[in-house]
């Protein structure tokens, strides 16, 4: 006699009640970029819906983050000032920092997570430190650690070094313990790979490297052992979640930290996997909604315990619409 598995499919409702992977809209971050000015809501040409925002108008998508019942945000900055060794980012009034003591003033228990980089603020766009022409890993640190500093002390919950410089994440642990920030946690972007997936980040960014590019830091695409023992290491340093970037082409680089390491695991959902959707989308080639919710199930069912997602605001409302 053979099985009958479809017996667990007949309905919505048994399909439901066996269903392993579900999505909820606490497993999303929300991206959120910040700009200098007034009155600034314009949208990013490569990320259709989703803004730069003013300060003064980040009350209209904190207040749409909490109504769709996401918990947790990260911000990414564009200063309006760069240089070669990114002064911007870690000035007590930079535009990060502002937009973390708003966004606390407005929610506060709203999960605040800032990413902790220097390819925004360099004059160069690179992730560090610039000697000899090429980005020099230890001197590179001390400025990320500053920069982490800064925010913790604007209000930050959370720092996500995504620079991918060795032995950072120990030092943005030390810098906030040394200054009694102790429960300041750190997210690390562990397995943070040399993506064309990152095209449309970029332009919303202004953050695309004048010279060379990010080989020789970011990890080679091929590689999934190197990744086990960054993601390792970043654990001993100090690192309270690792993450995955990109998350869909690396969904068995997700699944090897799953089965390795007992640590919460983000995955980054970027641009360009967002943008592939929306212009299929657009010429009728594919339905939005079907599409994001299934990668983002398959990023999840890889073994990510949350994800960051451009599409974190629809899938929410899909979601509560669906239930």
């Amino acid at each position: 006699m053979f099985a009958r598995h479809r017996r667990l499919r007949e309905s919505n409702n048994i399909r439901a009640l066996v269903r392993e992977t579900v999505l909820r809209p606490e497993d999303f971050i929300f991206p959120i970029f910040v700009v200098e000015g007034e009155n600034i809501k314009e949208e990013i040409s490569s990320l259709p819906g989703n803004y730069h925002w003013s300060l003064d108008r980040l009350n209209e998508i904190i207040k749409e983050v909490e109504e769709r019942g996401i918990k947790g945000v990260i911000l990414f900055g564009l200063p309006e000032h760069k240089d070669e060794i990114a002064t911007s980012a870690f000035e007590e009034n930079g535009i990060v920092q502002k937009a973390v003591r708003k966004i606390k003033e407005l929610v506060p228990e709203l999960w605040v997570i800032t990413d902790v980089c220097m390819c925004q603020y360099t004059s160069h766009g690179h992730c560090g430190i610039i000697c000899d022409n090429k980005v020099d890993n230890d001197s590179t640190l001390e400025y990320i650690a500053k920069i982490a500093l800064s925010h913790a002390k604007a209000g930050a919950d959370m720092v996500a070094p995504s620079d991918m410089m060795d032995g950072r994440v120990m030092a943005i642990r030390n810098v906030l313990d040394e200054n009694g920030y102790a429960h300041v946690s750190i997210m690390a972007y562990s397995a943070k790979y040399s993506s064309a997936f990152y095209g449309p980040f970029r332009e919303a960014a202004h953050s695309a490297p004048q010279f060379g590019d990010r080989k020789t830091y970011q990890m080679d695409p091929a590689n999934i052992r190197e990744a086990m023992r960054e993601i390792e290491e970043d654990i001993a340093e100090g690192a309270d979640i690792v993450m995955v970037k990109p998350a869909l082409s690396y969904l068995d680089v997700i699944r090897w930290a799953r089965d390795r390491f007992d640590v919460p695991i983000a995955a980054y959902s970027v641009s360009g996997e967002f943008a592939m959707i929306k212009a299929g989308a657009k010429m009728g080639l594919i339905n939005e909604k079907a599409i994001a919710m299934e990668m983002l199930l398959s990023i999840k069912r890889a073994g990510a315990d949350m994800i960051i997602t451009y599409h974190a605001l629809d899938a929410a409302r899909w979601i509560r619409k669906d239930e």
